[in-house]
């Protein structure tokens, strides 16, 4: 029986702010897609943010079979005791060697801690959908991406970006909004597939976040008011309960990659299908000595 830790990118009052609005935290919505996912799978979720949490070190880690990093409204170029103790997990997870996964914040926090740089993005943000993903040469031929199609559309809310990758890493996928959104991570022993949109979510889960968000969308240009954001968070709660309707694939300009709640999961599944073979690359990597020139 496989046994994940899902670890919480929120802080406590996030978390029960976002529990307030869409009935679950971000680690919550992660566990019960898991489940989903995998019913036989054992889950523990953390919140590495807050100061009376167990510490995992990299032994304790070790004996779980995945890490999920949660997205969340972190900035992880603040420095704060917040920031500094989810960084501390993270490079904590990498040098455990077993294999971890993160969707937004969670792809941003594993950049931070590998020695790469994230950032506000300039002038604009990704709301609702993020639009024309298309993978890199190297993401072609990679497992995460693996059934995708040449470009594909996905469920997606940030004002944050990566700015640069860490060394070791690789670019998997991008669009024209947001260079960096899909990457696999290799650092201290450890791999880490990331992707900046929101594979765990349902459609639902994105309309809420657009209400919540509403005056900060329409400020950054994407709507004329809140009013407009209401209408998109209605279509996208509407496709959330009827996915086959012509009329809203039409309204929203999304296809199957987009409605079906399979195909939104393609990467979360992939890394499920792979954990074997990143363990075992984790493993590999972290024995390979460092060769020096006699």
């Amino acid at each position: 029986m496989p046994h994940f830790l899902v670890a919480e990118s929120e802080t406590a009052d996030e978390r029960e702010a976002r529990r307030r609005h869409a009935g679950k935290s971000s680690g919550e919505t992660y566990a019960s897609t898991l489940r989903q996912l995998r019913p036989e799978a054992e889950i523990t979720i953390v919140a590495p943010a807050d100061d009376d949490v167990q510490v995992y070190e990299a032994s304790a880690l070790g004996l779980f079979d995945a890490v999920f990093i949660t997205g969340s409204p972190l900035h992880v170029y603040d420095d704060s005791p917040e920031v500094r103790r989810q960084l501390t997990f993270m490079r904590s997870v990498f040098a455990s060697g077993t294999p971890s996964f993160g969707s937004c914040a969670g792809l941003q926090l594993a950049v931070a801690a590998a020695g790469g740089k994230v950032r506000m993005m300039p002038q604009r943000m990704e709301a609702g959908i993020a639009r024309r993903i298309t993978p890199t040469d190297a993401g072609r031929d990679h497992p995460l991406l693996a059934g995708r199609a040449a470009s594909w559309d996905a469920p997606a809310i940030h004002g944050d970006e990566v700015e640069t990758l860490p060394a070791d890493a690789t670019l998997l996928a991008s669009n024209a909004v947001t260079t960096i959104q899909a990457a696999e991570i290799r650092h201290d022993g450890g791999i880490f597939w990331g992707v900046q949109y929101h594979p765990e979510l349902a459609l639902g889960e994105i309309a809420v976040a657009l209400r919540r968000q509403a005056e900060d969308i329409v400020e950054a240009g994407l709507a004329e008011t809140t009013d407009d954001v209401e209408h998109r968070a209605d279509q996208l709660d509407s496709l959330h309960h009827d996915p086959d309707r012509r009329s809203l694939l039409w309204a929203l300009g999304v296809d199957r990659e987009f409605a079906d709640e399979a195909r939104r999961r393609t990467e979360l599944n992939n890394f499920l299908d792979h954990l074997a073979d990143i363990d075992a690359s984790d493993r590999a990597h972290a024995a390979s000595p460092d060769l020096c020139p006699a």
